[in-house]
């Protein structure tokens, strides 16, 4: 009788031992089908930009300060992604949002920009992918944020370690991101 009790309590732990390690695995998963969402929204918005540039740059010959400061951060944003650094990409993501909006407002100096199709499909298209990412990394933190907690909760933290289960870096960009943009300063460049 003792053997049979003995062997139901093995099973029982093999079997909650099985469910704490299914979990963790779908969180891992989670995390990176999450961050799969991003990259497809920063290469869409890598191989857009570009067009945007050259639509812009075509009418603002003078403001080229502008136009290279976001293909510089548009290289940056695309390095770190590959190199999936999550503290560099929030880094360039910060410096590409703020040059697309220095973009955009430098826009008001030109009628003839404002008014060109291709410029006003481009920022509604721009405009449509930055709050993608910015919904979609929402998703990310809060899949990388469950992982980091069920890895350092008992009795899953026996587990993660014992099977290499580690933590995920959020993705935060600046702190520039956070406060009220200075419009009065986005019009006067």
């Amino acid at each position: 009788m003792t053997t049979i009790i003995t062997l139901g309590i093995l099973i029982l732990l093999a079997g909650y031992g099985a469910l704490i390690y299914n979990n963790l695995v779908a969180l891992k998963h989670r995390v990176a089908k999450a961050w799969a969402n991003i990259d497809i929204l920063l290469k869409q918005r890598h191989d857009e930009l570009p067009k945007l540039v050259e639509t812009c740059r075509q009418y603002m010959a003078y403001e080229q300060d502008t136009l290279a400061r976001i293909i510089e951060a548009r290289g940056s944003v695309s390095s770190a992604r590959e190199a999936r650094d999550i503290d560099a990409l929030g880094r360039a993501e910060t410096s590409l949002r703020a040059g697309l909006g220095q973009l955009f407002a430098l826009a008001e100096n030109y009628p003839e920009l404002k008014a060109n199709d291709a410029f006003q499909h481009l920022q509604a298209r721009i405009s449509d992918l930055e709050n993608g990412i910015a919904d979609r990394r929402e998703l990310y933190n809060d899949a990388v944020n469950l992982n980091n907690i069920r890895i350092e909760q008992f009795p899953d933290l026996l587990l993660a370690r014992a099977f290499g289960f580690g933590p995920f870096t959020l993705l935060e960009f600046a702190e520039e991101e956070l406060r009220d943009p200075d419009i009065k300063a986005l019009f006067n460049p």
